[in-house]
């Protein structure tokens, strides 16, 4: 018996949160048994339920990982996938050898070094703070980080005023939940438990999306749009609500703004004039209007993939103008959720002090990432990578992985694992996963703050993101008093600043309960009475700010850059919509190279309606190319009527050194940016597939 079997156990549970990008942001409690953590289950937080996802619950299988990165390497050899080796190095050459060359680059011109970072982890420490005000002194290229929410969270400010919505733990008593571009099941879980509740007690669900996805199914009705052809569904719903006196006319001269201007637009858009633009038919817009106005109340849940397209930002500035319209606000079951993080009250200039930026440095749209590296001038000399995998999520694949294998180019990547990125890295550094540091999180789908606790000591050598940034900044010899605060104090500036929202919330308080709720109203109908934070504290159908932003001021339909209607001579090429939501198992890349996770998820596929599949000759099972000019790759086929004549499906975002051809979906995806928020347009792309051989 060796001497660790002699020991006393020693066990206890800390509070912590998942950190991955989910509006859900669930408490987790880690058991730990003598220094190692041994179980991680659902927190006790209301909107938790005890319940995790099937993929964090199985988060041990990730801290624990055979191949996690543990030491500091620097690599030998030439760059690209299974063309180097690395060697293990100590992280004080690590620091010197980084800081050199950062201070090489910045006598020069210091905006030839990037960060790329995103939200591998949501903590605000983690995220957005040391990391901000290193790169901010550093006068380093700013990143805009638009890759996921920009353009959505930008459309809905013109309607409401900001990133705000409905409280998710109401929806239960909702008549009628429209979930409209979401796939909840897979990334909004419980939410999707409070859907089954209303359910249970007789609402109806109804999915508005391309693909008949596994929400969808578990839906009342699915109604088959063709990808980025929302606004236009949508504002054909309000010509029928307007024309047959369906609109709650009290709500509407109460609390909207340019409700008469609106009439005028939507009158353009009769429901036949939709259906042909949709896909659908006319019939179906006037059942679903006459259903929504009628529901009392009526809740809209929609997701990012609903501004995944050039008219992003604009679809969904009018789809958020159904619930004023209808007068579904007066109710907390009513209304419409994109995200919560707007009712927040945090400080982010104490996190990520603006105030250290130095002259004007340029900013690059990560989303255009390929052609920033392969064309800026002046050129990208150096890239910091943290949070993020980008030569497997950032679009147009191809130029991505060019621009990363130039060999002048200096790449760091801080992470848990070799990721396709690393394939391209100088130096990577081992990172610490969320049961190893302190941080704080607010959400993007309910209105909890939470604290995360440390379970356990870091695995290896691996650090936090706020401390290698320290270390970096006393290597570049910043002498700033912020670049000494430890994780806690950055909690606490986190946390400082004086909002109603936040009366009651401290670090300390937090830390030893896991989370609170914000200070509103348990059963909460945010804009029952109006005051929506617009400048005119209304809804604004009529918006003055996108009109001084050369917007029309008014909800309209802006199509697809990639599309039969506005690009027909590219849709003769290419005239399949492709669309890539996330795998079942994955979260972006996280989670992808985990045994349970790919064998669930198997090998990458395509859905393909029958139709479609029989034109081309396509069987079930069969391998196939997808193609446009940006790139190829292969998939297997799966063929059925989930994905709508017209579109195909290929889930992700599968890490291109585990596929079968070493590529993924971002092969053909556009570097095109939306038309509100910059954001990025992975589902505005027109391919063609055929048999792979």
């Amino acid at each position: 018996m060796g001497t660790d079997d002699l020991r006393p156990l020693s066990r206890k549970t800390v509070k912590a949160v998942c950190p991955h990008d989910c509006p859900d942001t669930c408490a987790m409690d880690i058991t730990v048994e003598n220094g190692t953590a041994v179980a991680v289950r659902g927190g006790d937080m209301p909107f938790t339920e005890s319940a995790l996802c099937t993929k964090v619950a199985r988060y041990l299988d990730r801290v624990y990982a055979p191949d996690r990165v543990l030491h500091p390497l620097r690599r030998v050899g030439p760059k690209g996938p299974g063309q180097g080796r690395w060697e293990r190095i100590g992280w004080d050459e690590a620091i010197d050898t980084i800081t050199s060359r950062f201070r090489a680059i910045a006598a020069e011109d210091p905006q030839g070094i990037l960060p790329y970072s995103y939200a591998g982890t949501m903590g605000l420490v983690s995220y957005a703070s040391m990391d901000r005000r290193f790169f901010h002194r550093l006068g380093a290229s700013l990143l805009e980080r638009t890759i996921c929410s920009s353009a959505g969270s930008a459309g809905i400010a013109l309607t409401l005023g900001g990133s705000v919505g409905m409280d998710p733990e109401q929806v239960t008593d909702a008549k009628l939940i429209v979930i409209w571009g979401s796939n909840p099941i897979v990334s909004n879980l419980h939410f999707w438990t409070r859907c089954q509740e209303a359910k249970r007690r007789g609402a109806k669900l109804i999915s508005i999306d391309p693909w008949r996805n596994a929400t969808a199914q578990k839906c009342h009705q699915w109604i088959g749009i063709m990808p980025g052809t929302d606004a236009a569904f949508a504002l054909a719903v309000m010509h029928v609500i307007v024309k047959e006196g369906r609109h709650d006319a009290e709500y509407v001269a109460k609390h909207t703004l340019g409700f008469d201007a609106l009439r005028e637009r939507i009158a353009e858009w009769p429901p036949e004039r939709a259906a042909a633009v949709c896909g659908v038919d006319a019939e179906v817009i006037v059942a679903f209007a006459r259903e929504y106005a009628s529901a009392k109340p009526a809740a809209i849940r929609i997701n990012y993939g609903l501004q995944r397209h050039y008219g992003g930002g604009m679809a969904v500035r009018t789809v958020t103008c159904l619930p004023a319209l209808t007068g579904a606000w007066r109710e907390p079951a009513g209304g419409i959720l994109l995200g919560t993080s707007g009712f927040y009250g945090l400080d982010h200039n104490a996190l990520e002090r603006p105030d250290l930026i130095r002259g004007d440095p340029r900013k690059i749209n990560m989303c255009a990432v390929g052609d920033a590296l392969l064309e800026a001038d002046p050129p990208v000399r150096a890239v910091y990578v943290y949070n993020s995998n980008p030569v497997a999520v950032a679009p147009d694949s191809a130029k991505v992985a060019k621009g990363f294998a130039r060999e002048d180019l200096f790449t760091v990547v801080h992470d848990v694992f070799l990721t396709d990125t690393c394939d391209y890295a100088d130096i990577v550094l081992p990172a610490t996963t969320q049961l190893e540091q302190f941080d704080v999180h607010k959400s993007y789908g309910h209105l909890y703050v939470l604290a995360n606790n440390p379970a356990i000591a870091p695995q290896g050598e691996s650090k936090p993101n706020a401390e290698v940034f320290r270390l970096l900044a006393k290597g570049m010899g910043f002498t700033e008093p912020c670049f000494s605060d430890d994780d806690e104090t950055i909690a606490r500036q986190a946390l400082g600043l004086k909002h109603p929202n936040m009366e009651g919330i401290s670090w300390d308080s937090l830390k030893e309960k896991g989370w609170q709720r914000l200070a509103v109203p348990q059963r909460w109908a945010p804009f029952a009475e109006g005051n929506f934070p617009t400048p005119s504290g209304k809804c604004e159908f009529y918006s003055e700010r996108a009109k001084l932003m050369g917007l029309d001021p008014l909800p309209t339909y802006t199509p697809p850059i990639e599309n039969p209607q506005s690009n027909p001579d590219l849709a003769r090429r290419y005239p399949l919509a492709m669309i890539s939501p996330p795998a079942r198992h994955f979260l972006n890349t996280t989670f992808a190279n985990l045994a349970f996770a790919r064998a669930v998820d198997k090998d990458p596929r395509l859905e393909i309606h029958p139709d479609d599949a029989t034109a081309r000759g396509i069987a079930d099972g069969e391998t196939v190319r997808v193609y446009n000019d940006r790139g190829s790759l292969q998939l297997v086929a799966r063929v059925t009527p989930d994905a709508r004549a017209g579109v195909v499906v290929a889930q992700s975002i599968w890490w291109k050194k585990l596929s079968p051809d070493g590529r993924n979906a971002n092969e053909v995806t556009s570097q095109a940016l939306t038309d509100i928020g910059r954001g990025a347009t992975f589902y505005d792309c027109l391919v063609e597939v055929g048999r792979a051989d």
